[in-house]
């Protein structure tokens, strides 16, 4: 009870009136689809990855910040985005410390379509591995919105996986690895994917999605996944050698 109310009751930060906000906008994309027309919660996650690097770009701190780790993904799926259409995105920063960043970004659409996001990303020193400081100038930049200078990292999901719960390989592929040799974000929201497509009453209706990433998973590695249906919600666990690498919940909206 305590996990549902964190996760479904936590607001995120509204669209601020003034300050550092990046907007971007580009078609929706066939691949991103499923067959209701509909972008999918993996598609999600990819946007988010592509509007980050574009924002990067768009105030030259890119090459000072060349390498972002998520840590964990809240999604809102408040009314579908459908194909076709242009996705507008409004990206800036709910929350910052020295080495790590909340970052909102809103994806909506002319006919009404609306998802709210928020990622906990850490700056990452490509040399080591390690999170390291984010610039004066950029951290001044991101300042401009953010509620809090003192973010800290606290695991909303505090449920395990139990030796009733479903279990299935999760198979990697080649193009599941991305350019820091482990794998990518969004392929974890493919079985979060599948698990609403088996209970369609959370799939048509206003459903937060939390997914945490605890430690990376490499591409030689087994994984299992592991799932659990209660009446309200679905708990996803991915899991390597008995340890939970990531973690997924959704539960529909108040």
């Amino acid at each position: 009870m305590l996990e549902a109310q964190l996760m479904c009751q936590t607001p995120l930060m509204p669209l601020p009136r003034e300050g550092h906000v990046f907007n971007t906008a580009w078609p929706l994309r066939a691949s991103d689809i499923e067959p209701g027309w509909r972008l999918r919660i993996d598609g999600v996650a990819r946007y988010l990855q592509d509007a980050g690097f574009d924002h990067l770009d768009a105030v030259s701190a890119r090459e000072e910040h060349p390498a972002w780790v998520v840590r964990r993904t809240v999604i809102d799926s408040i009314k579908p985005i459908e194909f076709p259409g242009n996705v507008e995105v409004h990206r800036w920063c709910s929350g910052l410390s020295s080495r790590w960043c909340t970052m909102r970004a809103r994806l909506s659409t002319a006919n009404g379509g609306l998802i709210e996001t928020e990622g906990f990303w850490i700056n990452i020193n490509p040399n080591t591995g390690l999170p390291t400081r984010i610039t004066e100038q950029f951290e001044a930049l991101l300042g401009e919105t953010a509620l809090s200078n003192r973010v800290r990292w606290k695991q909303w999901i505090t449920a395990s996986p139990g030796p009733e719960d479903e279990s299935a390989p999760f198979p990697l592929r080649s193009t599941d690895i991305d350019v820091m040799a482990h794998v990518n974000n969004a392929v974890y929201l493919h079985a979060v994917d599948a698990a609403l497509r088996a209970r369609p009453e959370l799939h048509d209706t206003a459903t937060r999605t939390v997914i945490e990433y605890l430690a990376p998973v490499a591409p030689d590695e087994k994984v299992e996944l592991r799932t659990r249906h209660s009446s309200d919600d679905v708990h996803l666990w991915f899991v390597v050698d008995g340890n939970v690498r990531a973690q997924a919940a959704v539960l529909p909206l108040p």
